[in-house]
């Protein structure tokens, strides 16, 4: 996976971050939410948050103390 790659899949996630946010308020706004489903959605999120962070990790370079 090359640079421009890494970058696009990192859009992505965001991306789906974003929307699993926007999902998660929008259950809690209805005030009938299963509790059991926000927990699955905040999980994925979080997964999804981890992801991130690895794919930008591996476009900073080694540093060499």
């Amino acid at each position: 996976m090359d640079e421009n790659d890494i970058r696009e899949k990192i859009q992505e996630l965001k991306i789906q971050h974003r929307d699993l946010d926007d999902a998660i308020t929008a259950l809690m706004e209805t005030g009938r939410a299963d509790m059991l489903q926000i927990q699955r959605l905040k999980k994925q999120k979080l997964l999804l948050k981890d992801e991130v962070a690895k794919l930008e990790n591996e476009l900073l370079p080694d540093i060499i103390a």
